[in-house]
């Protein structure tokens, strides 16, 4: 059996507060990271490092909006001088403003833009002078099928969301002389607390669509990014690993 090991890696997690990013963490930590919590929560941010320190992992946390240009170079900084290095960045941070495109206002749009496809902008830019420096490193953004298919009542994620995959694309060229990849994961419909607010009609027509019949969980989504941050995936730069149980077939 392949075993994946993250021994003396560090990696920045966004939105790591809850949810897939909290998850993703915990995937990361229990192969070995060391885990910098980011989140726009303080609170939801030490919780995270709370579970992590429980289980001997070393953490920290660390309070940012990632959608704003300074905060992410101090935080990206702060972290590279308490850590030594960034090895790995997952970009994770994510927020929606559902509203048909009749309805929907500028801030819901520009919200929306500014984290989820900002938001990688940002990290990637300060994090990329580290990880050139040290000629290696694994940057995974979070995408979705909504990015891929669209969705009525998303233009603003959906939008968002094909963005991080071009971005991706683009960055994983300009990266990879440098010995750094750059991929993405496009979940489906996952298990958590926005899903968990629609109603019970609305879900089973979800799973209607998923071949495999149920919905996603941050459990799936977290194994695909370790995956992409392991010695495993070496020779795979520019990808969208789709998870969602063949929905977007």
């Amino acid at each position: 059996m392949l075993q994946i090991s993250l021994e003396n890696k560090v990696a920045i997690v966004t939105g790591a507060g809850r949810g897939i990013g909290r998850e993703i963490a915990l995937a990361l930590a229990n192969c070995g990271a060391q885990i910098a919590v980011v989140d726009v929560q303080q609170e939801l941010a030490k919780e995270t490092v709370s579970i992590l320190t429980q289980r001997d992992r070393r953490a920290k946390e660390f309070t940012c909006d990632v959608s704003k240009s300074g905060e992410v170079q101090n935080t990206v900084d702060q972290v590279a001088k308490d850590f030594g290095k960034i090895d790995i960045l997952i970009n994770n941070a994510g927020i929606t403003r559902d509203n048909l495109i009749l309805r929907m206002s500028d801030s819901e749009w520009d919200a929306v833009l500014a984290v989820n496809l900002k938001g990688i902008f940002n990290f990637t830019k300060f994090c990329a002078k580290y990880m050139m420096k040290a000629r290696s490193g694994k940057i995974v953004n979070m995408a979705s099928i909504i990015g891929i298919r669209g969705n009525p009542g998303q233009a603003n994620y959906s939008a968002s969301k094909g963005g991080v995959i071009a971005l991706t694309k683009t960055c994983a060229r300009e990266l990879a002389p440098r010995g750094i990849q750059v991929n993405a994961v496009a979940p489906g419909f996952i298990d958590t607390e926005m899903t968990r607010v629609l109603s019970e009609d609305v879900k089973q027509k979800i799973m209607s669509e998923i071949p495999l019949g149920r919905l996603g969980r941050s459990e799936d989504v977290a194994s695909g990014v370790l995956f992409l941050c392991s010695d495993l995936s070496d020779y795979i730069t520019g990808h969208i690993l789709v998870v969602d149980g063949g929905m977007a077939m």
